[in-house]
């Protein structure tokens, strides 16, 4: 028996990277695993990972930016599964343009996917979490959210924004029984750091390659552990916040990061 045996879990932008990890790891806590995305494609692919290892699964279409769309993701979890026990806000943009290029649609998108999504589907879930006496919320923001960094303001404002309201939200929410926290990943080998939701193509492409030395040279000379994150070790500290041994944290944003940031 996991952890989260019996608890009906939401996961936002579910499908892949680090969304696909938090599944992951829920679903092997015991949890059954609604995966609300955009994309569909990967939704049903990871989903289907999960129910060949014995998770109950559920898709459902979400654009976490749009109010309606959060409120019938919601709706449809509940009328499959009969109540939602946690959610984990994991939809997450970068935008499509750094530095000096960085357009007002930039800062559009990360606000409305990376802050307004978080509201939207927190807004949705909170009756439901009333009527069965509480319910945990973990958001994903970012080391990014810690401390601004040159070339991603609009990113790293949402992510800040991101931490802020999950403070607001655990004390709105903590008296109805229901923890709000964060995890602040720090740097993982995805799609995001491959320039922008995969505008890069193959990994062995000489693009990717440089990068990818980039990314290592960052982590010898900045990370104390000398080792990249993974979206299971996001999973890990995910399923930690919404079990029951943190019953008691709330308000808190949960670096994991090989101690980049220590705060």
């Amino acid at each position: 028996m996991g952890r989260l045996s019996g608890r009906i879990a939401m996961v936002t932008g579910g499908g892949r990277g680090i969304g696909q990890g938090i599944s992951t790891v829920l679903a092997r806590e015991g949890a059954s695993i609604v995966i609300a995305d955009i994309d569909l494609v990967n939704a049903e692919r990871t989903a289907a990972e999960l129910a060949a290892g014995g998770a109950a699964t559920f898709v459902v279409h979400c654009d976490v930016s749009d109010a309606a769309s959060a409120a019938d993701a919601v709706s449809a979890a509940v009328s499959r599964f009969g109540r939602v026990d946690i959610l984990v806000n994991n939809a997450g943009v970068v935008g499509s343009h750094l530095g000096a290029g960085a357009t007002e649609d930039d800062w559009d998108v990360c606000y409305e996917v990376n802050v307004k999504g978080i509201w939207n589907m927190t807004r949705a879930a909170a009756p439901h979490f009333f009527e069965s006496g509480g319910g945990r919320v973990v958001n994903i923001a970012s080391i990014a959210g810690r401390k601004g960094t040159g070339g991603l303001p609009h990113y790293c404002a949402s992510k800040a924004a991101a931490i802020s309201i999950t403070q607001s939200l655990a004390q709105e929410l903590g008296p109805r029984n229901i923890n709000v926290n964060a995890v602040c990943p720090g740097l993982l080998w995805t799609d995001m750091w491959r320039n922008l939701e995969g505008m890069i193509g193959a990994n062995d492409t000489p693009e990717v390659v440089e990068r990818r030395q980039i990314f290592e040279r960052y982590l010898e000379t900045n990370c104390p552990l000398r080792r990249e994150q993974t979206p299971e070790d996001i999973g890990e500290a995910v399923a930690f916040l919404v079990s029951d041994a943190a019953r008691n944290i709330t308000g808190q944003s949960l670096n994991v990061d090989g101690g980049i940031e220590m705060n």
